[in-house]
Formats: structure tokens, sequence, C-alpha cells
């Protein structure tokens, strides 16, 4: 996919798009690559079929992922009565964005995307489809800026009522030297009781020694930077919180919708929904 603007676009379309880095391979382009989407560059795409080559099953992670995300919802939505969603690195819309599966059930929730990358930006409009008695609302924001997000987001929720925080596949960017537990701890704490965090993240694993050639790789190519963690380590961002049965786990095997004897295969993307009293 390619966009020249003309001369006579608009200035602030033109600032966007020179956001936009073409000439290097970017997580959430390479993420809707490998869902199937369509809104990546050659550079993602090359980019992510070499990690593909190091981890084969990489593709299946995304798509772990984005199950857990629609069970989740559907869970907190149908089982815990929550209406309103604040959904932190949202990445490139995709089907069954968090929106569609809580409105589906519950047409009156409302939802406050944030996300910083300036091709999701570009592509806000579709998170911003709402039923009539719902709402959307979409952020261009960082994650960091904890203040900005929740000044913001209290326009569209109400926060003296419980919120579910989802934090899927994006504290991985959050290095361990800018404090990320505190800043997950930083946004729960600002939610009411009864609000829940919902957390995703890839994880290293001795069994698992091609993830993290795939991550060195990324880490070497793309951008931006990915900072791996081990399932105890996942586990900590749910400090405080009543974590919910399986507890953190592979994202497979997050209350699976398809029962039987044999359990999902594991990946290296592990989440968990955790509640606070």
């Amino acid at each position: 996919m390619t966009e020249n603007p003309s001369a006579g676009a608009d200035p602030a379309a033109q600032a966007l798009r020179a956001r936009i880095n073409t000439s290097q391979p970017h997580t959430a382009r390479i993420w809707n690559y490998w869902l199937g989407g369509k809104d990546n560059y050659e550079v993602d795409r090359a980019a992510g079929d070499q990690i593909r080559q190091l981890h084969p099953d990489i593709g299946e992670y995304a798509r772990a992922d984005r199950l857990f995300l629609g069970r989740a919802v559907r869970h907190l939505v149908d089982d815990k009565g929550i209406r309103q969603f604040l959904d932190i690195g949202t990445g490139l819309p995709s089907a069954d964005n968090t929106h569609e599966v809580a409105q589906r059930i519950a047409p009156e929730t409302r939802i406050v995307y944030v996300d910083n990358d300036p091709l999701v930006l570009t592509h806000a409009r579709a998170l911003l489809t709402s039923t009539p008695e719902g709402r959307t609302d979409y952020l261009d924001e960082d994650l960091r800026n904890v203040d900005a997000i929740l000044e913001h987001a209290a326009k569209t929720l109400d926060f003296t009522q419980p919120v579910a925080l989802m934090l899927l596949g994006v504290v991985i960017f959050i290095g361990d030297d800018e404090d990320p537990y505190g800043l997950v701890r930083r946004l729960v704490d600002r939610l009411p009781s009864g609000s829940h965090l919902v957390l995703s993240h890839t994880i290293t694993s001795p069994t698992m020694p091609d993830v993290d050639e795939a991550v060195k790789f990324w880490n070497e190519h793309g951008t931006p930077k990915l900072t791996q963690r081990t399932p105890k380590d996942v586990t900590r961002f749910f400090d405080g919180l009543e974590l919910l049965e399986p507890g953190v786990v592979s994202c497979s095997r997050w209350r699976p919708e398809v029962t039987g004897e044999v359990e999902p295969e594991e990946v290296a993307m592990f989440g968990g929904v955790g509640l606070k009293r």
C-alpha cells in the first residue's frame, strides 16, 4: 500500500503521513500482515516472512491474542457486567475489535481506543463506528502519558463506574528502565473498584528458544524495540489484583471455547484478567 499526498492536501493529513515510516518494518503492520490484513507495506511483509522462518508458529500468536481479546471481552460484558473499556495499544483495526465484540452483547457499551501509531490513526474511523446506544472514541497518545490518556478518556468513560483496561501486546514496548510495572499500576490505581485489567505479553521461555531468536532479529531491524519477559514477570503486572481463573497462561489456553481432552497448543503470548477489589 502506498499513498502520495497531493500538493493541495490538508496540512494535518500531510503531517500525519510524514510520521509513517515505510522504509522500516513496524510491529503493528507486521501483526496486521500475520492476521491476513492489507494495512502493511512490502518492508513489513518481508520482515514478517523472515521472522516466520525463524519461528514458523509466530502467526499463531497473533491469532491467539486476537481470540483471547474476544473471549475476555465477552466474559467481562456477559458475566461481570462491564460496560466501559479503555483499550490502549489498539493496533490496526481488524475483525472483532473491542467495541464490536462488546456492543454485540451490550449495545450501550462505551470504548476509548488509544494508540500512538500514525498508521492506526489514519484508520481510526473504522474504530469509531458505534451502536446508537453506545459510544467509541480514539486518542492519539502514548501509553506512557497516563494523565493525558485518563483526562481524555473521562470525556467518554465514567470513572466512578468499573472500567476494563485493555493492554494487549503493548507493555512489551516498555523497557525495564521505564518502570513498566509502575506504569501499569498508575493506570489501575486510577480505576474504581470492580474494574479489570486485561493484559497479554510475549514471553521468553527455555522451551521456546526460537522466539528469542525472532525477537532478536526484530530488535536489530524493526521498530519499536521489544522487551521480553518470563511468565512470572508477566504475572507481576497483576500484583494487587484478584487473578481470574486460570491465571496468566498461554492466550490459547485462557478459557478456550472449544473443549475436549486435547489442550490447545501453547503459544509464547501469555495473558490474564485481573479484578480490582
